[in-house]
């Protein structure tokens, strides 16, 4: 039976490998921060102590990891993936990384003479603790046959989007829209409270018209109201827009919309609100918008 190690054990790692490992999958996992893995070990995971032992013990390794900077120091650190024996087997990394880092990391795995491909993720934790997820994978299409029944367990559909570093670069293009959409929706509500118009009137119009995304009727109840929960946060969110504004900018692609947009988030950032849900931005900046009206018009609703 093919073993899998899993890699990186935050909202979305914690959410995926327990699917991995009731599908009958012998599982090591790996987390800088080894409690995180209690859970899995009772229900019969195994641990490694570094990126290194769990690339030696498993066939498939699939890394879910926060950013750029994590990626390299499991794949390249002292004691990571590269520093063991890595022939014949088969990475899958699904963290949500820049195209260029993807195609590194990518090269120096196959020069390892193992196989590698990018898959990383449309949604949250909701959507991965029910395997339905929208994997957006790069590389060879016999490196992905081979993933595709690991990948099976955690997605619902499989998007075959090119050589490696193709499904890194689908997945900003994906978020891209969502992340500007937050913003254009905090406007909007903005204009029309000042214009004496109920929010939540505004909203509810909204999610009965072509303008409401398909996310909407999901996160709706938590654009005036703290959820609770945060599936995805605004730290995460300045994160991948920084991706995609340096990926536009290598390809020649002027992206002043997502620049305006990121300045947004990084305001929300400074206030000490990273970490908070990204539809919060929505509360944050109708909020900041009407101070400002009310400042420049002390008469205004």
């Amino acid at each position: 039976m093919t073993t899998v190690g899993f890699a990186g054990l935050g909202k979305m790692g914690a959410a995926m490998a327990p699917r991995i490992l009731a599908a009958g999958f012998p599982l090591v996992v790996w987390n800088r921060t080894p409690g995180r893995s209690a859970e899995l070990e009772a229900a019969g995971a195994k641990r490694a102590e570094t990126p290194a032992a769990l690339a030696a013990g498993a066939d498939i390794l699939i890394s879910m990891l926060s950013d750029d900077r994590a990626a390299e120091t499991v794949y390249a650190g002292s004691r990571g993936y590269l520093s063991a024996e890595l022939r014949g087997k088969l990475f899958i990394d699904m963290s949500t990384l820049h195209p260029s880092t993807v195609q590194s990391l990518g090269g120096r795995v196959r020069d390892a003479g193992a196989a590698f491909v990018d898959a990383p993720v449309s949604g949250t934790v909701a959507p991965a603790l029910a395997g339905k997820l929208l994997a957006l994978a790069g590389g060879s299409a016999d490196d992905l046959a081979r993933a595709r029944p690991v990948l099976e367990v955690l997605t619902r559909r499989i998007v075959h989007a090119g050589p490696v570093g193709a499904g890194a670069l689908l997945k900003l293009v994906v978020n891209l829209p969502l992340a500007v959409y937050w913003v254009s929706l905090a406007e909007a509500l903005a204009m029309g409270r000042q214009g004496g118009l109920d929010p939540q009137l505004m909203l509810e119009t909204i999610l009965d018209s072509s303008a409401a995304l398909a996310v909407l009727p999901l996160k709706a109840p938590s654009i005036f109201d703290d959820p609770g929960h945060v599936a995805f946060d605004v730290a995460s969110m300045q994160k991948d827009m920084l991706a995609m504004l340096k990926t536009g900018s290598g390809l020649g692609v002027p992206m002043a919309v997502t620049a305006a947009a990121l300045a947004d988030y990084s305001a929300m950032s400074a206030h000490g609100q990273g970490g908070a849900d990204a539809v919060a931005i929505v509360r944050f900046l109708m909020e900041r918008m009407s101070r400002q009206a009310s400042a420049a018009d002390p008469g205004s609703t």
